[in-house]
C-alpha cells in the first residue's frame, strides 16, 4: 500500500461506497463528469478497495487478488446489465464460485461458517460472487442501477417503499431535480416571449 510520508492510507475517492460487496465492487468502475475512472487501475486502488471492504488484514494486494477480483466484477457487472451473453457471465461467475466454499462446524460458542478458497488471493472475490447469489436469494428486484443514464453505478434498495431510483440524492438524485428545473424555467421564459 503506498502512503505518503506522515499521511494515512489513501481514501477511498468513489462516490458511492458501502453497499453490499458485489455491488461495492462493480463499483469501482465509475463516471465523473464524463471521464471513467476504475478504482482498481490505480496503483494503491486494490489496497484502497481491500480496506474498504474490509479485507486489508486477510487478502493480500497482488496480482492473484486482483485478476480474481477482476474476474469478479466482469461477470457480476455483465449479469447486473443484462449482457447479451448472460449464459456466459453465469458461468464465468460459477467457475469463480468453485474457487471456494463454506465450511460448517461446531466452535465452542456454537454454529460456525468458514470461508475457504483456493487461495488466499480468492477470498475476497469469491465472497463477492457468494453475496451476489444472497442478493438474489432475498430480493434480487432491490438491486438497481441508478436511474440516471449517465451513471454506472449500482445499489441494492433498502428504503422502506422500495422507491429509491439514485445512487445518491447528492449526486445524480440533485443533478436530475436541477435539469428538470432548469428544462421547467426554460420552457416558462419561452412560452413567454
Amino acid at each position: 500500500m503506498s502512503t505518503a510520508p506522515g499521511r494515512g492510507p489513501a481514501a477511498d475517492p468513489r462516490p458511492l461506497t458501502g453497499e453490499p460487496l458485489p455491488l461495492d465492487l462493480v463499483n469501482t468502475v465509475w463516471i465523473d463528469e464524463g471521464v471513467r475512472h476504475d478504482l482498481l487501475e490505480r496503483p494503491d486502488g486494490l489496497s484502497v478497495w481491500l480496506r474498504s471492504a474490509g479485507f486489508a488484514d486477510t487478502v493480500p494486494p497482488d496480482q492473484d487478488t486482483l485478476d480474481a477480483l477482476l474476474a469478479t466484477r466482469r461477470a457480476v457487472a455483465a449479469l447486473l446489465d443484462g449482457s447479451a451473453d448472460a449464459q456466459q457471465a453465469a458461468d464465468e461467475l460459477n467457475e469463480i464460485l468453485r474457487h471456494g466454499r463454506i465450511q460448517r462446524r461446531l466452535g465452542e460458542a456454537g454454529p460456525l461458517s468458514i470461508v475457504e478458497t483456493d487461495s488466499p488471493g480468492w477470498l475476497a472475490a469469491w465472497t463477492a460472487a457468494e453475496a451476489y447469489l444472497r442478493l438474489l436469494d432475498e430480493h434480487p428486484d432491490r438491486i438497481r442501477k441508478c436511474a440516471n443514464p449517465e451513471c454506472v453505478l449500482h445499489f441494492y434498495d433498502i428504503s422502506k417503499n422500495g422507491k429509491r431510483r439514485w445512487c445518491s440524492m447528492a449526486g445524480c438524485g440533485n443533478r436530475a431535480k436541477a435539469s428538470r428545473h432548469y428544462a421547467r424555467h426554460k420552457q416558462g421564459v419561452t412560452t413567454d416571449r
